[in-house]
């Protein structure tokens, strides 16, 4: 017996579409005018938001929350309006604690850890950052690639703006 399925094309669409967590450091600088360089290729990577779904986690609202620029604040918790909004568990935290543990991300900067560790247990495939110095870097790349193969996770792949928009490979 031959059983037929007939996708829409919504589904079809929806099937394609890469799965990319949003660090804070993404969304604010949407709004940072010393960094010409860097809003730019946020403002462009938000045009085409609709070819990717876009998830954001319970920290990255704790750290908009906890932006003492109040207008950068708004215009922030405006942007995330309707995003999936991930929240960090069990898992992700010892997972987040392996990152550390293992070196890649300073015990100091355990929240850069946790958006690494969500992304990984939501099964998201592309972290987006402008965080060079503790999260867009090789030996973080390298590191949370270890971790995850070890404790049986996906490849989690760590890019910034122009990377994602450019299809290169981490």
């Amino acid at each position: 017996m031959i059983v037929h399925f007939k996708i829409s094309q919504t589904m079809k669409r929806d099937i394609r579409k890469i799965r990319v967590y949003l660090d804070t450091s993404v969304i604010s600088a949407l709004f940072d005018e010393k960094s010409p360089e860097m809003m730019y290729w946020t403002q462009e990577f938000c045009k085409s938001k609709k070819d990717f779904n876009i998830f954001i986690s319970d920290v990255v609202l704790t750290e908009i929350q906890e932006t003492p620029d109040s207008q950068l604040r708004r215009n922030m918790s405006k942007e995330i309006e309707g995003m999936n909004v991930l929240e960090i568990d069990e898992k992700a935290e010892w997972l987040s604690n392996e990152y550390v543990r293992y070196g890649a991300i300073p015990g100091k900067y355990r929240r850069d850890a946790f958006h690494i560790g969500i992304a990984t247990i939501h099964q998201i495939e592309v972290l987006l950052s402008w965080n060079y110095r503790h999260i867009v870097r090789r030996k973080t790349r390298e590191i949370v690639r270890m971790v995850n193969a070890l404790n049986g996770y996906a490849i989690l792949d760590i890019m910034s703006p122009p990377e994602i928009l450019r299809g290169e490979e981490t």
